[in-house]
């Protein structure tokens, strides 16, 4: 069995390669009333796209999203809600070379062992283009959590390479090309950005989020535990190499009566445990760390093999990002979004009821 649909009672499938015509996704179970614009979903794809500053990778999609089902009149009908975008920058050609190519630390090798063929051109599925199908279904889950339960949900970038960022003013992460609330900041991460890219290397990144207004009791024990499909869905995206939900790793080297969270006169007194206890969302905000590995597509020669398995060298060319994380900001958020809305049905599902604790 294939898997590229996610998600229990909101249930998200994508298609679509790099350099294929089109991509596309259909969102399943999404509730009617809803008004949805084009335009609403492009502001989305917009953060998300390449070519943006120099550096990201300079793709020029116009990612004009057309809605196929699911919305008339400009509202969602409570059925299939089918999203298309054609790729229209595509150049496989920057690829022909590499049609026989393993490059090291890429999809190419596993693909190739899984299915014994593989699409060369700029990754085909496993290319960080797939991701824009859902950021588009995930600008409508983010508008419904926002219009029926005031949730809101804001990534940052708090890691570029060994630069670590604090969260900043984040009401001003749109204004930066780093996804950054510290805007006094961007000189440095431009300069830090321009050296690597001179360098012909890259870097990694973390990107931190948390989703604020979550009611309590979103989860479902033992395995549809809210953290663990967040994890999940995190770990689904391109290039994620690690996951952290509220304190993550760091609780390793913390005492117990410091990471409990006491609870005094009614509220929790911290929120190391990242708003969920035992898989459930305990109220408050829920909070999470995503880590995203160098690219690898490189100038600089590495060895590896050919599906022959000769010994070759690999020298990658064409348009790639030397921080890949940087655009993965709204990525990040849509997936939250696409989790939360679907554990909210859930709950309604079975508890029969549009009760939800704060």
């Amino acid at each position: 069995m294939s898997h590229n649909t996610f998600g229990k009672n909101l249930r998200f499938t994508s298609f679509g390669e790099s350099h294929g015509s089109t991509i596309g996704c259909v969102l399943d179970g999404f509730p009617p009333g809803m008004a949805i614009t084009t335009d609403e979903i492009k502001a989305e794809l917009i953060r998300r796209a390449t070519g943006q500053s120099r550096h990201t990778s300079q793709r020029k999609e116009k990612d004009d999203v057309q809605i196929v089902s699911g919305v008339f009149e400009g509202v969602t009908t409570g059925h299939p809600i089918a999203l298309i975008i054609e790729n229209t920058d595509a150049r496989s050609k920057d690829y022909s070379n590499i049609a026989k190519q393993i490059r090291p630390g890429h999809a190419d090798y596993s693909y190739w062992k899984k299915y014994g063929v593989r699409d060369y051109r700029g990754g085909g599925r496993s290319s960080a283009r797939e991701t824009t199908m859902r950021v588009a279904a995930g600008a409508l889950a983010r508008k419904w959590l926002k219009q029926n339960h005031n949730i809101t949900i804001t990534a940052w970038l708090s890691q570029l390479g060994d630069i670590r960022l604090q969260a900043g003013d984040l009401s001003k992460i749109d204004q930066s090309p780093f996804f950054t609330g510290e805007i006094d900041r961007v000189p440095e991460l431009d300069l830090y950005m321009d050296k690597l890219r001179k360098s012909g290397d890259s870097v990694g990144a973390k990107i931190s989020a948390k989703a604020c207004q979550v009611p309590a009791g979103l989860g479902e024990p033992v395995y549809g535990k809210l953290d663990a499909e967040l994890a999940l869905a995190m770990m689904s995206i391109n290039a994620t190499k690690g996951v952290e939900i509220g304190a993550g790793f760091d609780a390793v080297a913390q005492n117990g009566s410091e990471h409990r969270d006491e609870i005094i006169n009614g509220e929790f007194a911290s929120n190391y445990a990242g708003g969920i206890l035992a898989g459930i969302s305990t109220g408050q905000d829920i909070t999470l760390s995503v880590a995203f590995k160098p690219t690898s597509s490189l100038r600089i020669p590495a060895q590896s093999i050919d599906t022959d398995g000769h010994a070759i060298e690999v020298v990658t060319k064409g348009r790639h990002d030397p921080c890949v994380g940087i655009r993965a900001t709204p990525i990040v958020e849509a997936m939250m979004a696409l989790v939360i809305m679907d554990h909210i049905m859930r709950h309604k599902a079975q508890i029969q009821s549009n009760h939800l604790n704060k």
